[in-house]
């Protein structure tokens, strides 16, 4: 059992963010990576949709022998998470959210920006989430619905994608926040241009250190993971599994 791999789900090629942490965090793992860019973006569908896919693809997993799965999308995180565990209970299963709380635990009182996708911010779980912080710091929701496709095309950086952000950024920069929280797994990779458009001031944050920690720490309570030293693997695989797809993963994971 122990050596069976640890699954990592997301819409698309955004949940390598958190492979890539999940793999420094537990370098003797075998990881098997599975992107659903062929569905992608999930951020624009309906939660039943987006509820129906999760399900398929987590079944799809198991069935392939994972010990554990990541749910590496904040959308489906969002829309699925509570069914995913309701449909699994004996299984390890860690979703990603928006690092929400660890933007208002560094920044008290501060202004804090979250970028996620429409779905994401619309979900009860997010609700939750800012309603628990709502008192300490001033949140803004700010909806980037068109960013999972420049990376989904592997444009990390360039013009159309500066304007596109200064679009979407713009109305929600003044006054200038103290943190921005990428609240989509896509959006690490667009870090440096994020950063150019907000300003040198605010701190970019996402959930990847604390999504991976978490699976860490559940795999060691269960007893399920591989002794330290040992080599460690990683799969990449998509519901597109296009030569061009696969080797814009490898670039991702590597970046």
């Amino acid at each position: 059992m122990k050596n069976r791999p640890i699954a990592v789900f997301d819409s698309g090629l955004g949940g390598i963010s958190v492979l890539r942490q999940l793999v420094e965090q537990m370098p003797q793992e075998h990881f098997l990576y599975f992107g659903d860019s062929k569905n992608a973006p999930y951020g624009s569908r309906a939660t039943e949709d987006i509820r129906a896919l999760t399900l398929k693809n987590a079944e799809t997993l198991f069935a392939r022998g994972a010990k554990a799965l990541v749910v590496a999308c904040n959308t489906a995180t969002s829309a699925a998470i509570d069914t995913l565990r309701e449909r699994y209970p004996e299984r390890i299963i860690v979703g990603i959210e928006p690092a929400l709380k660890l933007a208002v635990s560094r920044h008290p009182k501060g202004r804090i920006l979250v970028m996620a996708t429409d779905a994401t911010l619309r979900e009860h779980k997010f609700a939750a989430l800012m309603d628990r912080f709502a008192a300490q710091c001033d949140i803004c929701k700010c909806p980037c619905p068109e960013l999972v496709s420049f990376v989904e095309r592997g444009e990390l950086t360039g013009p159309a994608l500066e304007k596109t952000l200064r679009r979407e950024l713009e109305p929600c920069l003044q006054p200038e926040p103290d943190a921005v929280v990428l609240g989509c797994t896509h959006f690490p990779f667009l870090r440096e241009t994020i950063q150019r458009v907000v300003g040198a001031g605010p701190e970019l944050l996402d959930g990847a250190d604390g999504t991976a920690k978490e699976a860490e720490r559940r795999l060691k309570e269960a007893g399920l993971l591989r002794e330290p030293g040992l080599p460690g693997t990683v799969e990449l695989t998509n519901s597109l599994q296009t030569a061009e797809i696969l080797a814009l993963s490898e670039r991702l994971l590597e970046e």
